[in-house]
């Protein structure tokens, strides 16, 4: 049987991504070409959080869209038949800074896979990586600009974020077979 250990609740994870909004904000010097991009879906719904902490900040909308990295993946053939999301990124990306949302940093083969997806729509300044956990275990050369917590797990260890009705995220739970 599974043990589960709330890690992060509300509070905690509100306090984390405004701290990682006010983090995005000081590096970029504002919000001057500055665009959200979450990956579907944990993602997607955590850059909606960070794009309206940064308005409620700054008292300006950025830019905000969702990228599906399905297609993109290097295990698709061992993986089987996945669901292909949808990609919306109603906005150019030529020359803007992207800050690519994450709910949960492992290996680093899904961020590659959203860094290769957004490549071929645009050709951004940079892209810098927001993510809400970070759990170890890269298996490629990539870390977060942004986190809002680091949380040293085995292989065996996974961390679930749950979200409510409203994609708002509710608790953060590492679960230890």
């Amino acid at each position: 049987m599974a043990n589960e250990t709330i890690i992060l609740d509300n509070p905690g994870i509100n306090r984390a991504l405004t701290r990682i909004a006010h983090e995005i904000l000081e590096c970029n010097k504002g919000t001057a070409d500055v665009v959200l991009v979450g990956i579907r879906s944990g993602g997607a719904h955590l850059a909606a959080v960070l794009a309206g902490r940064v308005a409620d900040i700054e008292g300006e909308q950025i830019p905000l869209g969702a990228i599906d990295v399905t297609m993109y993946r290097d295990d698709l053939g061992s993986r089987g038949s996945l669901p292909v999301g949808k990609t919306d990124i109603p906005f150019p990306l030529d020359g803007k800074k992207i800050i690519l949302v994450d709910d949960v940093l492992y290996t680093g083969r899904t961020i590659r896979a959203a860094m290769d997806a957004l490549i071929d729509i645009g050709r951004p300044q940079n892209i810098q990586l927001a993510v809400l956990i970070d759990r170890g275990h890269r298996e490629l050369p990539i870390r977060p600009d942004y986190v809002g917590r680091n949380v040293p797990t085995s292989r065996e260890e996974d961390i679930r974020v749950a979200f409510d009705d409203s994609n708002i995220p509710t608790e953060v739970s590492l679960i230890k077979p």
